[in-house]
């Protein structure tokens, strides 16, 4: 019997249609039958978000199999893997699940983040280790701090959660900082609601972001490292402590590693899912013990972060990058993307999109083909009504606005914005009026309280939107909505409050027709709104007397 390879994808979407339980039942058939030596059943990451299933790959027959019941795990293994014989009605096609569709044919992905999503087990170090993982910090130790921040600069790598600021140049100010200790934190606590893409990247391949950090604390000087992650992101922080520990283990954390006389040792800290902690100085105090709200600056934090020491904080998908510049050079990586925004992009694709996960394509990629080439259009055929990019604090546009190059200067250029990665589709049956009272019903609840301008501007506008909702819309109400976005992005005390004119504005604008037909007609023209439901429960009321 040939060695064969199977690869369960286990991340949080599919251990809920049974993943985990599907990986120890073929187990147990594996080895009640005597074919321990033949066949390894492991686990992996994402290998893409397929909503019918679990996904099963078969190697070295790269086959893929979408698994509903134990009776289609049974019929895997007494099948295909007893008898080499494929299953026709469980298999689907690598196009399926890796961002490619039958109605335009394209290129796959650009994997450099995600390359080892799916295609190893993010539980052996081995694995990644045999996919060239920690080369990257080999090469690294034997550079000089400056030259590894040299490369970082030249690649033009800039911050993934979403401000887009220059990674080396971070680096460098922390680099240059005088300190006794120096810190290196990934925020991982990814509270942008629709966004998920950070939590499969450490699922899949979470020695990566390690290595990642490994090489910032080299190139700034730093010995210790904290990952803030959110505390629901279970098998996330599971699976980060294994690779930790195998991390040490292997020698490529703790004291003198890979003989160089560097030592760097990296922790988990466990956020309590404030949106709020996201922003990096609330994140620093959240991880000292205090509640997570923002400080004032200046100072920085590359010059005083944690404990009063210079700290860099950038987010998991940056981190994952980092390795894939050294071990490739700048040049290689400015290959990818724009002039401005070289590399790539992970985006979550969500909402009434046929495809939804996550996929990875070069920066400049437009909206229509994130919706339609790899997310394969609109659910259920209907018609796209309208798109938040970049998540809660993102920008809403319409379809006229669907051929905008997404990069970190599609919203000075277009009014677009890139955000966290985010791309919310919305069909012809949701309310502009709806959504823009549900994103700020989310800002009301996540702010902090610690300014009036975010405090009280997302409450009014609650109020001014619950309000249109209902039918008893006043005309001046459009323009006291734009006066408070305004107000509260120019005095907030930090990026939460002044993030705020971005999603509500955008809408107003470009949706001002639906909102003036609540307000004047008292009409919903989707009839989602409260006031349309009223009226109808009324007239069914009457009829059934």
């Amino acid at each position: 019997m040939k060695p064969i390879t199977v690869l369960v994808s286990v991340d949080s979407n599919s251990v809920l249609m049974g993943a985990r339980h599907f990986l120890n039942y073929l187990r147990d058939l594996v080895r009640d039958h005597n074919l321990s030596d033949f066949v390894d059943v492991l686990e992996t990451g994402s290998m893409g978000v397929y909503p019918e299933g679990v996904i099963v790959s078969i190697l070295p027959d790269d086959v893929y199999y979408v698994v509903k019941s134990e009776n289609d795990v049974k019929r895997i293994f007494e099948e295909h893997i007893l008898k080499g014989r494929r299953i026709p009605d469980l298999e689907i096609s690598r196009d399926q699940i890796k961002g490619t569709v039958e109605v335009e044919r394209v290129s796959e992905e650009t994997r450099i983040v995600l390359k080892n999503v799916g295609e190893i087990d993010p539980t052996r170090i081995e694995e990644y280790i045999a996919r060239d993982g920690y080369f990257a910090l080999a090469k690294a130790l034997q550079m000089k701090p400056e030259e590894i921040i040299e490369e970082i600069k030249r690649s033009g790598l800039r911050g993934r959660g979403g401000a887009g600021f220059p990674t080396g140049l971070k680096w460098e100010f922390t680099y240059k900082a005088s300190s006794d200790q120096k810190y290196v934190l990934c925020n991982a606590d990814e509270g942008e609601p629709g966004t998920f893409k950070d939590r499969l990247i450490m699922e899949g391949d979470p020695h990566s972001l390690i290595e990642g950090m490994i090489i910032a604390g080299y190139a700034v000087g730093a010995r210790k490292g904290y990952i803030y992650i959110r505390g629901e992101y279970y098998s996330s922080i599971e699976i980060l402590k294994r690779a930790i520990e195998q991390a040490y283990e292997y020698g490529f954390l703790g004291e003198n590693i890979l003989g160089t006389g560097f030592s760097f040792d990296l922790k988990i800290r466990l956020g309590a899912g404030a949106y709020v902690a996201g922003e990096e100085t609330a994140l620093i105090e959240s991880i000292e013990g205090k509640p997570a709200r923002p400080r004032l600056k200046p100072p920085y934090p590359p010059t005083f972060g944690l404990f009063g020491k210079p700290t860099v904080v950038n987010n998991v998908e940056t981190f994952v990058n980092v390795p894939r510049i050294i071990l490739n050079g700048a040049d290689w990586f400015r290959k990818f993307g724009t002039e401005s925004s070289p590399g790539t992009k992970v985006f979550s694709l969500v909402g009434n999109v046929v495809r939804k996960g996550i996929v990875e394509v070069p920066m400049g990629v437009t909206v229509r083909d994130l919706i339609f080439k790899f997310g394969g259009g609109v659910e259920k055929g209907k018609r796209l009504k309208l798109v938040q990019t970049g998540g809660s604090a993102g920008t809403f546009i319409g379809p006229d606005k669907l051929d905008v190059p997404l990069d970190f200067d599609s919203y000075a250029k277009y009014g677009v914005s890139l955000g966290s990665g985010v791309i919310l589709v919305a069909d012809e049956s949701h309310c502009a009026v709806d959504l823009a009272l549900t994103v700020m019903r989310f800002f009301e609840h996540e702010s902090c309280g610690k300014c009036t301008p975010c405090r009280e501007g997302t409450r009014i506008a609650v109020e001014i939107l619950e309000r249109i909702s209902r039918g008893e819309g006043r005309k001046e109400d459009l323009d006291l909505l734009r006066k408070v976005a305004e107000n509260a992005g120019e005095t907030s005390f930090c990026g939460l409050g002044q993030s705020i004119p971005v999603p509500l504005l955008s809408i107003v604008n470009n949706f001002e027709d639906e909102f003036r037909a609540h307000i004047e007609s008292k009409e919903c023209p989707a009839g989602v709104c409260e006031f349309k439901k009223k009226k109808a429960t009324r007239k069914i009321s009457v009829k059934n007397r």
